[in-house]
Order: structure tokens, then sequence, then C-alpha cells
């Protein structure tokens, strides 16, 4: 395979999504791209990108784009990690997706937020309150593996009334069905991803059918009661499982960072409860969770001037746009009262995300917990990132205090 041809004259050459100095820190690299133009072609990535905030909203809100499910190859070796996206909300357009976000809105919206609040709040402080525990015991303590990585799992199952021990076994799944996502997984992680997927696919299934016998107070009953098919009612809770586990275990693992990075910003959002709300938006868009978003070409469209022939795509990228000073005002800066604050962390148009509502708690309900338990908190050592640029995050997050 030839290497791609060198940039023309006045071009950067296209950053490489594995390099851990670009992982690092994507946003200058991102900057340099928005000054050059909104839309550039990335041979790595093998799809053009979008990198302003104007042009990414184009992306994911462009009635000429669409998702269009393409079955992972060899079909036959990934017949669950295809099942469980082909009957994806995300991976639909036109009247099936309408058909199938009407209903699972319907259902999601028969106050399971409300409901779950309560547990929410009082699970983050249980989790952070173990964690101050070790902090003060050892010296310091992870939040990823204590808290963010905890939370939204438990809160998951209890939103779809997954009981043990398939609810143990929840975040393994998510966190390798999500390596397929990356640009290149790879043979190893690819075979662990399609067993995820059956894993999660056999669970589901069994606990669909338990609740058709026994229904509950849980989402699964009411997307039953929805008429979903068995199909579109795994692809559903897949679906909640894997965005709302990893872009929560990664929202509060990068906001938090962020935060003891600035912690002028950190005190102000200690000393003042009031600014949960904007300091969760705030944090969501200084560093996105996800990273790339791709849609495909329905018709022949452009993007900000750039042709997309119809069959091609087309990426949004996410983090770009986030910083974007057309959109943001001093956009490199962490403002835990910033209004107004129009990111796109979870997404625009008929694909906005369902379960922002949700995340917004459980973040918030960490960033309180952390308040009242540990409000001197700091770094205790340079975090490592996980490898991965789709889903930005973080390995762990050592907390110290005092």
């Amino acid at each position: 395979m030839r290497p791609p041809p060198p940039p023309p004259e006045g071009t950067l050459t296209p950053f490489d999504p594995g390099d851990p100095d670009f992982l690092a820190d994507p946003y200058p690299t991102f900057a340099a791209l928005r000054a050059l133009g909104p839309v550039h072609d990335h041979p790595l990535l093998g799809v053009p990108v979008a990198v302003s905030h104007a042009a990414c909203s184009e992306v994911l809100r462009g009635r000429d784009l669409g998702r269009i499910w393409v079955d992972a190859e060899p079909a036959a070796a990934f017949g669950a990690f295809n099942l469980l996206h082909r009957n994806s909300l995300l991976e639909r357009e036109g009247p099936p997706h309408d058909r199938l976000r009407r209903l699972v809105a319907g259902a999601f919206n028969r106050g399971h937020t409300a409901r779950l609040e309560p547990r929410v709040r009082a699970l983050a402080d249980e989790l952070v309150g173990r964690l101050a525990e070790q902090v003060r015991h050892d010296g310091s303590g992870d939040l990823i593996a204590g808290v963010a990585a905890v939370l939204p799992v438990e809160v998951i199952a209890e939103l779809l009334g997954v009981p043990e021990p398939e609810r143990s076994a929840l975040r393994g799944w998510s966190n390798t069905i999500v390596t397929m996502y990356e640009p290149d997984p790879g043979r190893i992680r690819r075979a662990a991803a399609e067993r995820a997927s059956a894993e999660f696919v056999e669970a589901l299934r069994g606990l669909a059918e338990h609740r058709r016998r026994r229904p509950g107070d849980d989402l699964v009953t009411d997307l039953l009661d929805a008429d979903l098919d068995a199909d579109e009612l795994v692809g559903t809770a897949a679906l909640l499982l894997m965005a709302g586990h990893e872009a929560t275990v990664n929202v509060i693992g990068n906001g938090v960072l962020a935060l003891l990075r600035h912690p002028a910003q950190w005190r102000r959002l200690r000393d003042d409860p009031a600014l949960d709300a904007t300091a969760v938006e705030e944090l969501i868009r200084y560093d996105p969770p996800l990273q790339l978003f791709e849609r495909t070409a329905v018709a022949d469209t452009t993007v900000a001037g750039h042709p997309v022939p119809a069959g091609t795509k087309i990426a949004a990228l996410l983090g770009a746009a986030a910083r974007d000073p057309a959109v943001f005002a001093r956009p490199d800066e962490l403002d835990v009262a910033r209004r107004p604050n129009a990111h796109l962390g979870f997404g625009a148009g008929v694909h906005y995300c369902l379960g922002a509502p949700l995340a917004r708690v459980e973040v918030a309900a960490t960033l309180d917990a952390l308040r009242r338990a540990l409000p001197d908190v700091r770094l205790a050592a340079e975090p490592p990132r996980r490898p991965d640029f789709v889903m930005r995050g973080l390995r762990e997050l050592q907390l110290a205090s005092g």
C-alpha cells in the first residue's frame, strides 16, 4: 500500500489519530486546521472532516446526510455486533428512525430520569465517600475506577432493570464493544467486541423474556409495552449502555481533570452550587468524550462548500467544534459559568441524545459529591490517557486532598 501523497503547500499534514502526543492535546491541531478551512480531506481516517462549529452542525443536521449502517465484515463473523447496530436508533434514518425514536422517546420519558435522580445522587455520595476514605487512608484514590466507571453502569442497570450477575458485566461489555469505533481496532479487539456483543444480546433477550412474564418499573418493561420487536429492544438497550456509560465515564474523568488543572474554576464551582448546571455543559464542551461522529450522504450534497457525493462519508470533529472562536469566547479557557454554551457534545438534529438529561444528572451529582467530600481535592499524579481517539478518556485519575 502506497503512503498518501504529501499535502499541498500551505496545508497541514493530517493528524495521526493514534499518535500519543496528538491524543494528549489535540486542540492546537484542531485550531490550526480551522484556520485553514472548515472541512479537510483526511486520508488516514479515510473521510473528510469538518472542523468548524458551523460545518460540524451541517454534518449533524443536514437532511442529505444520514447514518447508513454497513455490516462489519466478514458479516458471518460479526453476527451479534451487526445485530446490535442494525437495530439501533442511531443507525436508522427516515421513517424507520422516526418510528423507533418516537417509541423509545415515549418509553424513556415516562419519568425515568426523575425516578432515578435520588438514586443517582445517593450513589454518587456513596462512591465519592468511599474514594474520600481511600484518599485519607492511602494518600490517593482513582476517580475513574472508584466513581466514574461505576456510577453510569449502576444507573443504566437501574434504568433497564438488569440484575446480577449481568449488571457486573455491563462495564466490560461496553468498554469492549466501543473499541470497534476506533479507526483501526485490530483483529484481537474486533474478535473481543463480537464476543462481548453476543454476551450482551443473550443477557438482554433473557431479561426481556423475564419482563414479559413479570413486568417491572424499568425501561425494558416500557420498551416491551411500546411494541419494539426483540432485536430493536436489544439494539436500543445496547445504545443506551454504550452511549450512556462511555460518555458519562469520560465526561467525569476529562471534566474533573480540567477543573483540577484550572484550580480557580474548581474553587469557584466548589463555593457556588448554583453553577453546577453551567459547569456540566462547560465540561462537556471543553474536552468532549466523543470526538468524531460520521454521517453518509444519501444524495449529492456539500458541507461548507466541500462536495460530499452520494454514498460517501463525512465526519464531524466535535472536539474541534467545541473550541471554535466564532462561537465560543475565549474557547481554550475553562469557564464554569459560561453562557451561552452551544456545544455539540450531545449531538444535534434528529440524532440528539435521548439520554442527555440523565447524563447531566450523573455528572452534576458527582461534582456535588466531590464538593462536599473532597473540597480540597488535587491531582496526585499525571493521569494516563486511553490510547483511543474517537472515545476520549482517561485510564485513571489519581486524586489527593489538601
